[in-house]
Order: C-alpha cells, then structure tokens, then sequence
C-alpha cells in the first residue's frame, strides 16, 4: 500500500514539475518587476514635467497653447490608473501606452519652442532640467526593454506545450507588449530626393 502511495506521489510530483506552473511564478514576478520599474521612470518624467512648464512659462508667455498641451497630456497620464491588473488588459495596457505616446509628444513639441528662446537655453535650471528629462527617457527607453522581454519570455511559456496545458488550467493569458505607435509610418521607406 505504501509502494503505490509513494508511486502515485512521485508521478504526481514529477507531472507537477513539468507542467510549467513554476515557470509562470517566475515570469510572471519579473513581469511584474520589469513593469514596476517602466512605471517608476514614467512617474520620474511626469514629475518633471511642472518644473520644466514653469521654467519655460518664464521666458515663452505667449506659448500658452504649447505650455496648456504639456500640462493636459501630463492629467491624462495621471489620470489613468496604473495598478498591476494594468498589464493583463489589453485595452487599458493600449490606453496607458497611448496617453504615455501623448505626453512625449507634448514635451518633444515643447523642447521644439525653447529652442527659440536663447535666453531659456542659456538658463541652468533649463538646461538641468532637459538634461535630467533626457536622462529620463533613456532609463524608460531601458525599462521598457526590460518588460518586453520579461513579457516575452512569459508569453513563450504560456503558449508552449506542454506548459499551455497548464496554462489554460490555472488561467494564464498572452501578456499585452508595448507596440509601435504607427507601424505603417515606419514601415514605409524614407523618400529621398537628389534633384538639383
């Protein structure tokens, strides 16, 4: 009796440990890990935004609309929840991405207007504080590629077999990756013209 307990035990252990459940722990916490640390750098950048508003506001008045841009691309960002379930939602996950594509584009555009003020570029606490954005987005630039591979060595191990099997059973899903914004746009070879 106690032969065929300890057969049935060591089958079940052995089925157990390549089913790929400790595999998806794994992968899920660096998922996690990877993404806590995409939302420290952004939470960095949006911290930065008011010092460099006020900054510019100082010397470029009348770019009210640009400054105005900045500050509402940086609500929209704050006002979207990132909690952990963030990742395992698609469309939230494509939100998020979206209002973070937003407030770059807002910031890129209001770098475009201090360039034509000397007087903001010759100031120190400009330059500290696009020398310290630029900073910023390598490190999100970095912490982005770390949670697409982290994403992506989850994903391999939910849709392999035998581990989908487990997969299916415990609810593990395809974890949404951050994507090119308009991938047609960079698709589409540069035009390039050498007349005279």
């Amino acid at each position: 009796m106690r032969l065929r307990l300890f057969a049935v035990l060591s089958l079940f252990a052995a089925l157990l440990s390549g089913c790929g459940y400790n595999t998806f722990q794994t992968t899920d916490e660096q998922v996690k890990a990877a993404w806590s640390e995409v939302l420290n750098q952004y939470q960095r950048r949006a911290d930065l935004v008011p010092n460099l508003v006020n900054t510019v506001k100082g010397y470029a008045e009348h770019e009210q609309a640009v400054l105005t841009q900045v500050t509402e691309a940086r609500a929209r960002v704050g006002g979207i929840q990132a909690t952990p379930e963030l990742i395992n939602d698609p469309q939230a996950f494509a939100q998020f991405q979206q209002a973070q594509a937003g407030l770059t584009s807002a910031l890129s555009r209001l770098l475009v207007v201090a360039e034509n003020y000397p007087q903001l570029k010759a100031d120190a606490a400009f330059r500290d504080l696009q020398a310290q954005l630029e900073g910023t987005e390598n490190r999100i630039a970095v912490a982005r590629n770390r949670y697409i591979k982290a994403v992506e060595a989850y994903n391999v191990a939910v849709r392999t077999f035998p581990n989908n099997l487990t997969a299916m059973v415990f609810g593990y899903a395809v974890k949404p990756n951050f994507a090119v914004e308009n991938e047609a746009a960079i698709s589409t070879p540069p035009k390039v013209d050498f007349g005279r």
